[in-house]
């Protein structure tokens, strides 16, 4: 059965997109939950306004990102361990103690999921992290891990 999207759906498509899906998948969780109406003669016609008012909530929610990124960079995170004498962290600062930094600093609400860590931080000093806000918005921020004790 041809679709016709009101919402994005995850692995299938965007709000205006044309899409064949199975007859029980659009009937049983598609139409009643509203993501799709059955393509027909004028909703297809109803579909350019649709994807000219997806464009339009996309620029707007990747401007947003990008002002979140310019205040993100320009803001060292500043995460406190304790850490031996040579500068070794007890246990490390993984990619939730940096969310949780980042809202607590910042009060920008990031997933943990989209802070990018090769590995867990380790040790004391600077580091940089990638953190994914936004398709093709992913600012390099500045942590820096600091010993409890000074």
């Amino acid at each position: 059965m041809k679709v016709i999207l009101q919402k994005t759906v995850d692995k299938l498509g965007n709000p205006g997109d044309v899409v064949e899906v199975a007859d029980g998948y659009a009937r049983n969780f598609l139409m009643p939950r509203g993501l799709a109406v059955k393509a027909s003669k004028g909703a297809v016609r109803h579909v350019e306004s649709l994807k000219r008012a997806h464009a339009v909530r996309m620029n707007r929610a990747k401007v947003e990102a990008e002002a979140v990124a310019q205040r993100l960079m320009a803001t060292p995170i500043t995460i406190r361990a304790h850490a031996g004498e040579e500068g070794k962290l007890f246990g490390s600062v993984t990619a939730s103690d940096i969310a949780e930094e980042i809202e607590r600093q910042c009060g920008v609400r990031i997933d943990r999921h989209d802070v990018h860590l090769d590995e867990p931080i380790r040790s004391l000093g600077t580091h940089e992290v990638r953190v994914h806000l936004f398709a093709e918005v992913d600012p390099v921020l500045t942590v820096e891990v600091q010993s409890t004790e000074s």
